[in-house]
């Protein structure tokens, strides 16, 4: 008897040239929380062919819509914002002191490069460090926040507040994009404006593949996300939608020193993450699930044990709970300035959000039942 052939799952390219381009240029313009407004600019004027309609909020949330007069929504939903650093304190020799704008590494920053954004543009500053010379025979100090430090090149107060810089400028890391053994995207801030180019790629999807679709679509890259999930917060109580697909970043669990008992088993390459949380809604997940399956997008499991972390939370329980799901992606070295997302996994996430859009219908009923 002849064997039977086994189906093969082909990768399929989605990313092409045109939005490889722009998601590099997106990934390296600065967008520290709070001041997003440049990227969501730039964001947005690549979105517009794409959708019907675009506004951005009071706090620079930015959202295209497709089907706008609908009265069934659905947000497919990245954030916008990156992890930056604030000027804190300014010292007599002209040396910088810095605090946190979101979840910033302070074992990272000492030798690396940065832009200070002031009012009369960027300024360039290292973090220092004392050289390991100078250290011999001690015992070795680790970075804290209260021992790291910007030098600009000043060595007075007075001239580096006339570079305009002041105690509130954000500061920013400036590397940049790179492609890594034609496998991996590597940049800063992939958490998460890989999300915010994956959505856009969706829309780009819908538009070129002429899909009409039963309900309106909210396109949202909502800001302030590093600092509590503010930005989703508020305009999910603006759009007030009836179903919610937020995707994120999670940590590929396995480089070196993670814990997968902790932070359970996932890894680049292996497919878009799905979530089991209290705020991920039972049957929007079943429905994201058996749309991978149907279209063999590989996928894997994850737990929550409280909260997702991620701007799930803030939709899933806005407007007297709004049935939301997550879909990850997985990424290592989160919050450095290297992190890394595989290439067939940026695909496979737009995939599986674009197919279970099309699964969706207008009025669709995903009420909690066994």
């Amino acid at each position: 008897m002849a064997k039977k052939k086994e189906d093969k799952k082909t990768h399929i390219n989605v990313v092409n040239k045109k939005s490889l381009q722009f998601f590099e240029k997106y990934i390296n313009n600065p967008s520290p929380t709070g001041f997003e407004y440049p990227g969501q600019k730039l964001w947005l004027d690549y979105l517009k062919p794409y959708i019907d309609e675009s506004f951005i909020d009071s706090y620079g949330t930015a959202v295209g819509v497709i089907n706008p007069k609908a009265d069934f929504k659905v947000v497919i939903e990245a954030h916008a914002d990156e992890i930056s650093w604030f000027v804190n304190y300014i010292t007599s020799d002209g040396l910088i002191y810095v605090i946190r704008n979101g979840g910033s590494d302070h074992q990272i920053a000492p030798s690396k490069r940065v832009n200070i954004h002031t009012d009369k543009g960027l300024v360039k500053a290292v973090f220092g460090w004392p050289a390991i010379h100078t250290r011999s025979g001690e015992k070795e100090e680790a970075p804290l926040l209260k021992n790291i430090f910007l030098d600009c090149g000043c060595t007075t107060k007075e001239e580096v507040e006339k570079l305009g810089i002041h105690v509130g400028c954000v500061i920013t890391y400036e590397d940049e994009f790179m492609i890594l053994n034609d496998r991996y995207y590597v940049g800063r801030a992939l958490d998460n404006r890989a999300g915010g180019f994956m959505i856009a790629e969706v829309a780009r999807l819908l538009k070129e593949n002429k899909k009409k679709l039963p309900f309106g679509l909210y396109i949202v890259n909502s800001v302030q996300e590093e600092i509590g999930l503010r930005g989703a917060e508020m305009i999910a109580h603006r759009i007030k939608p009836n179903v919610a697909i937020v995707t994120d970043v999670t940590h590929d669990t396995s480089t070196p020193m993670i814990s997968k008992i902790t932070q359970g088993d996932l890894a680049c390459g292996k497919g878009p993450v799905v979530s089991y949380a209290p705020a991920v809604q039972t049957n929007l997940n079943r429905l994201l699930i058996e749309t991978a399956e149907k279209n063999n997008i590989p996928f894997q499991r994850q737990a929550s044990s409280r909260s997702t972390g991620t701007d799930t939370d803030a939709f899933a329980y806005s407007n007297g709970g709004v049935p939301s799901a997550l879909i990850s992606l997985p990424l290592r070295y989160m919050h450095t300035t290297v992190e890394m997302i595989h290439k067939e996994d940026v695909d496979n996430v737009i995939s599986l959000i674009y197919h279970s859009l099309l699964n969706i219908k207008n009025g669709h009923d995903f009420t909690y039942s066994k």
